[in-house]
């Protein structure tokens, strides 16, 4: 479970997003940050009895920061209002193998998995593992639990090409999956669940229903060329 505190202090960073009153509220953030520190351990921990990939991180690999990169952005609030983890292989920084994110928002958590916009090397290795192993990915997406906490993966216009990619048919049997240019499955965590002591089990619950597209995903990126 969280902390009221820390969904307090998040929701307060909302309507107060600005370095004078963020060093005034330092040390809520800072129980805060240790409050979400150690339900990322309880999470790892849990993810690793399934997932031995990551049963080599600490919590700070899986962690992001909340100081906003502000120099290419026309937001320039400072601070991000959320608190988020991906549990990877390769930690946080990994580009090019596919994890476990977890997003702590009052009002907008929610929990994902897959690989985010990968760079074209990584795309190309997944969209020939979706066409020669379609039958896998069908197979694990239509799981019963798949369905009823993700539905299917993300497939809205921002992360979908409008015509087939290069080299494949439009006809080909996967061609809505081959089209994504992102590989996504998420999930909303209602606030309900964020103060409760099931929060950790449940998020440990529906990441292991995760795992087999994490487990496809990391097949196709493990591939050498």
């Amino acid at each position: 479970m969280l902390q009221k505190a820390t969904l307090q202090f998040l929701a307060s960073l909302k309507k107060n997003n600005s370095k004078p009153w963020f060093d005034a509220n330092r040390q809520k953030y800072e129980a805060a940050k240790a409050d979400f520190l150690q339900l990322t351990q309880t999470v790892l921990e849990g993810v690793a009895s399934f997932d031995n990939s990551v049963q080599h991180l600490q919590p700070k690999d899986c962690v992001f920061r909340i100081n906003r990169d502000v120099r290419f952005s026309k937001n320039k609030a400072p601070y991000k209002t959320n608190m988020a983890m991906y549990l990877s292989k390769g930690g946080k920084k990994a580009l090019d193998c596919a994890g476990y994110y977890l997003h702590i928002e009052p009002g907008a958590a929610f929990m994902a998995g897959g690989i985010w916009m990968p760079m074209a090397p990584e795309l190309k290795k997944i969209r020939q593992e979706i066409d020669y192993s379609f039958a896998d990915l069908q197979q694990l997406l239509k799981a019963k639990s798949f369905k009823q906490v993700y539905g299917d993966l993300e497939r809205s216009e921002q992360v979908m090409l409008t015509r087939p990619p290069k080299g494949y048919e439009a006809d080909n049997e996967a061609i809505e999956y081959l089209k994504l240019k992102s590989f996504i499955a998420q999930a909303p965590l209602p606030d309900a669940l964020l103060s409760s002591q099931q929060l950790a089990t449940q998020i440990v619950k529906q990441f292991a229903t995760l795992y087999p597209l994490i487990q496809f995903l990391n097949r196709a990126l493990d591939h050498e060329e």
